[in-house]
């Protein structure tokens, strides 16, 4: 395999990880150094010896450092296809000589923004030399090899021992570098855009993770990615044991994570295909887990399970009973991953950061939905601003149940019906067609735990007929969004009951 020998590099990195030992190395291989600012005094105070860029140029850096390398004798030696007579030619001509290899890293404009620096400030982290340089020796890959991130310089340094890099290893490092600059590019647009409170542009990049064995049925191939702007979700998760992860894995530990950290209390949501077999609080996550499980022991056979805070030991006991395709929470005591890790097929992730996300993407055919994500955190989702429509007064206990149940309806699938007592629920209606069944759903798997629970619906009852199958059963309270045309007729069938009934004014649909 050819291999094109290095004899010089332009070298000018923001990140000086790994400098000096990249500096020395290229030295001892006999490569000439040029370089710029802080990455000469750098290198030249290690023993390097480097050429300044100033110096080639004949040209000084000026408007603080803005312009250094915008120069002739720098991108002529950098875009130069060295397989041109012609191009050697025209550079023997201005006294230029050609570059082997770039390697370049750009100013940390994303580590900028998010440390909430002011606009101008941001602005001058914006690099233009830098990107300029890396495109052009991308192009030029036939001539140039290009390094854009310290975490390449392990492959310059195989490369220099072997003699150079191959056209494919040139071609694959252009890959890179675009991919770089263009990730570069829409931070800086997405965060102007936004700025300028501008949303009719949208970009995004995502990293390939892994190829999955499958989708969510056998003959449909899958693969995930990392979301690059963010590293606090499910792909994040650091996985302790078990088997690949699956995309049915993904999708339900996804929304298993987001039902836990609905609520603030020690919580543990069961999901199974997208949809809670269970949800409970308590004053430990052992406890938790117990009564979540209660709820439908038989779905939560092969369920999902996520908990938003560590699992102790007594909780991974008792899971280990339990066939089980996933665990996830944000941390496991001591002891509680080896009891877990007997099961040999159990999936053990860690998520550290968890933090639910602001937005919603939903592919739908020749573009995307995007809507703010539906959180429980306005104003309607405080029991303190619900409206009374029906009823006496209700105990404590019952209005912490009211909430509770309020709080768990998001994560069920509309429409939804969900049974809640002493903080877990004890019967779930989801996605069904209409709200009777649901709720006849939700009765029939509380069976006689109904009598004296407490009922949520993700949004208003359209007729009295569902409330009337809730009432029926026994439910001592319910919670809705209110806001039907017919409300009065449902108002009248709980205040015939004597049953008191709570409206929101807010929905909470979840359809996908």
């Amino acid at each position: 395999m050819d291999r094109k020998k290095i004899s010089r590099a332009l070298v000018s990195v923001y990140d000086k990880v790994g400098l000096v030992e990249l500096g020395k190395n290229l030295e001892k291989h006999g490569i000439e150094i040029l370089s710029t600012g802080s990455t000469a005094k750098t290198l030249r105070e290690a023993g390097v010896k480097v050429i300044p860029v100033e110096e080639y140029t004949g040209f000084p850096e000026m408007l603080g450092g803005r312009v250094k390398t915008l120069h002739p004798r720098i991108h002529g030696g950098i875009l130069a296809d060295q397989s041109d007579p012609e191009h050697l030619s025209q550079l023997a001509a201005q006294d230029i000589a050609p570059f082997d290899l770039v390697i370049i890293n750009l100013y940390p404009f994303t580590q900028t923004i998010a440390s909430g620096a002011k606009f101008e400030e941001c602005i001058e982290q914006i690099d233009i030399g830098g990107p300029s340089m890396l495109r052009g020796a991308a192009k030029n890959h036939k001539s140039v090899a290009v390094i854009s991130d310290p975490s390449q310089y392990g492959l310059l340094n195989e490369a220099l021992n072997s003699g150079g890099f191959t056209l494919q290893e040139r071609q694959k490092l252009a890959m890179a570098t675009y991919r770089k600059t263009a990730e570069y590019d829409i931070a800086i647009s997405e965060w102007l855009g936004s700025e300028l409170d501008q949303s009719d542009w949208r970009a995004k990049v995502w990293k390939k993770i892994a190829d999955l064995r499958y989708g969510e049925n056998p003959h449909q191939s899958a693969t995930v990615y990392l979301d690059s702007s963010t590293s606090v979700g499910i792909t994040s998760a650091k996985q302790h044991h078990g088997k690949e992860m699956s995309f049915n894995n993904y999708t339900d530990a996804d929304a298993a994570l987001r039902a836990a950290y609905d609520h603030s209390e020690p919580c543990v949501a069961i999901i199974k295909h997208a949809n809670p077999c269970g949800i409970a609080i308590a004053s430990d996550i052992a406890t938790a887990h117990a009564a979540a499980h209660a709820c439908d022991s038989v779905s939560a056979f092969g369920g999902v399970v996520a908990a938003n805070r560590s699992v102790s030991k007594n909780m991974a006991l008792a899971l280990s009973e339990i066939f089980t395709e996933v665990v996830v929470a944000p941390g496991y005591e001591d002891g509680a991953i080896e009891i877990l890790s007997k099961k040999p097929s159990i999936r053990i992730l860690e998520i550290s950061d968890y933090k639910i996300a602001k937005e919603e993407l939903r592919p739908i055919s020749g573009g995307i939905l995007i809507q703010e994500t539906d959180l429980i955190n306005v104003d309607g989702d405080s029991s303190a601003n619900w409206q009374q429509v029906s009823g006496g007064k209700v105990s404590a206990e019952v209005l912490r149940d009211l909430e509770f149940a309020w709080r768990s309806v998001r994560a069920v699938k509309s429409n939804a019906i969900l049974l809640a007592k002493n903080g877990a629920s004890v019967g779930v209606g989801m996605g069904q067609v209409n709200r009777v069944d649901s709720a006849k759903l939700a009765i029939d798997r509380a069976g006689n735990r109904a009598q004296g629970c407490v009922a949520a619906s993700d949004a208003f009852f359209p007729f009295a007929d569902g409330l009337q199958i809730l009432l029926a059963a026994g439910v001592s309270a319910v919670v809705a969004p209110g806001g039907s045309v017919r409300d009065a007729e449902v108002i009248e069938a709980a205040k015939s009951a004597g049953v008191p009934m709570f409206f929101t004014g807010v929905r909470h649909f979840s359809h996908a």
